[in-house]
């Protein structure tokens, strides 16, 4: 797990590690500091020294540095990751094992990062998880199969010997990093299952800029995962996905890419109506203005890093918005 300035929730989720149902000597707790400074360094030394955790203490290097310090220090067979803010319930791990004893193969186990019930979240946050439960409802219902686009390791499990053979997390990304791992797992062959009763409570914290700049670097690194990591899969989907978007939201999306100056007017302006629905508690609108506006950071970081918009736009739609964007 790594963590950085989060000493008050990290203690939530270390005391939930410790009242795990599975047998206490038969797992390590891993924690990596990433260069905190709120005094999360000193609890994880006093816990350390009393032999309930290891720590790792290192310079701020991202995520998936601190989750590759913890890889290497690991002694188990099978890792599981966690997130700081992700508070797993008693049976978390027991039922990532049972998921791998099940599956009868090499797989990377998914479980579930739901909203806590007891906590009102950020409205931009409690958008993004409501995305999370469509997905998870879909895995559930047997929509959809998991895959790597699920490979969050907020809470996943896998063997040790994948992450090795694969040289870890690719420390050039800071976002997505851990979707970019799941894509050369599933090129090696290790499959993906949802396991869902390991419920990870994700106590979710951002301001709105950080959830902007969010959906930004998934675009960008949507494009580069398409463009320079063999996905190229991945152009089609997105082009595909948003052929299936809304009208109304494909002209907005399409107006802002071909004149990127009314991009921070408008996301003001929709931002506006989003905190006037909260205010009336009109959540569909509220939820629909949240869309939009990940929508727009996700289609310009992707756009953005592909150097054009016809990798999206088609030839029709991309001259229709330019006029547009001029009168």
């Amino acid at each position: 797990m790594p963590t950085f300035n989060r000493v008050v929730r990290l203690q939530l989720v270390l005391e939930a590690l410790l009242q795990q149902d599975y047998p206490r000597d038969r797992f390590d707790i891993i924690v990596i500091s990433d260069g905190s400074t709120d005094g999360t360094n000193d609890r994880l030394a006093a816990l350390a020294e009393q032999g309930k955790i290891s720590c790792i203490i290192q310079d701020n290097m991202g995520p998936a540095a601190a989750r590759n310090r913890g890889v290497d220090a690991a002694a188990g067979d099978f890792i599981l990751f966690l997130d700081d803010d992700v508070v797993p319930v008693p049976e978390l791990i027991t039922e990532h094992m049972r998921a791998h004893e099940l599956a009868g193969r090499d797989v990377a186990v998914i479980g579930p990062l739901l909203a806590p019930l007891n906590v009102r979240l950020l409205p931009w946050v409690d958008w993004e998880q409501r995305m999370l439960m469509k997905q998870y409802d879909a895995l559930i219902g047997g929509r959809w199969q998991p895959t790597a686009r699920q490979f969050y390791t907020g809470n996943a499990s896998l063997k040790r010997r994948f992450l090795l053979a694969l040289g870890g997390f690719d420390t050039a990304f800071r976002r997505a990093e851990d979707v970019e791992l799941g894509y050369r797992l599933a090129d090696s062959g290790v499959g993906f299952v949802f396991a869902k009763s390991a419920v990870g409570w994700h106590y979710a914290e951002r301001s709105f800029q950080s959830w902007q700049a969010t959906g930004r670097a998934y675009g960008r690194n949507d494009a580069i995962f398409a463009r320079d990591r063999g996905q190229n899969w991945i152009s089609g989907a997105v082009r595909s996905e948003f052929g299936e978007r809304k009208f109304p939201l494909r002209v907005l999306v399409s107006l802002c890419l071909n004149a990127p100056w009314l991009q921070a007017p408008v996301a003001r302006v929709i931002r506006g109506a989003a905190n006037f629905a909260s205010l009336l508690r009109l959540s569909k609108p509220e939820a629909a203005a949240y869309s939009v506006l990940f929508n727009l950071e996700y289609y310009r970081g992707y756009t953005d890093e592909m150097g054009t918009t016809s990798c999206l736009l088609s030839a029709s739609t991309e001259t229709a918005a330019k006029r547009a964007s001029h009168l």
